[in-house]
């Protein structure tokens, strides 16, 4: 059993800019983390268009992924985003709220290997893709 309680630790919300974009808890396994990303009209990026901006989106997948390295580990560890690559498949259909599942793939002594996916409501059709590592930072003094 995981010593890191996601539910727990999401329970009050999130603060900071995470809390600010209304980003919520979704769902979760052994390995992944999936939060919400509601529809907000602040966040649009084109008015013509009604599309949620990259921004938010960047920050939900970091967000998620960066979760999901604590469910996997069972604890919080200090870490820093190494390197995050999103591929933008399609605009996400505005009005939806956008659903962005993290998942932590491999563990080294210093580095967590994460991908995930965004979609605005079937998963078999998502609107970005993640892959990234984190630098662990437990044992540094």
């Amino acid at each position: 059993m995981s010593g890191f309680d996601i539910r727990r630790f999401t329970a009050r919300g999130f603060g900071g800019h995470i809390g600010r974009l209304g980003l919520t808890f979704h769902d979760s396994g052994p390995d992944w983390v999936a939060l919400a990303l509601p529809y907000a009209e602040d966040q649009i990026g084109d008015p013509a268009t009604g599309v949620i901006a990259s921004g938010p989106i960047v920050t939900m997948m970091d967000t998620a992924t960066s979760l999901a390295v604590w469910v996997r580990l069972g604890r919080f560890v200090p870490q820093a985003t190494l390197d995050l690559r999103v591929d933008y498949l399609r605009p996400a259909v505005p009005g939806r709220t956008v659903i962005g599942r993290g998942e932590c793939v491999k563990l080294t002594r210093s580095v967590a290997f994460v991908r995930g996916i965004a979609h605005d409501g079937d998963a078999d059709d998502p609107l970005a893709q993640v892959a990234g590592t984190f630098m662990l930072m437990d044992s540094w003094s």
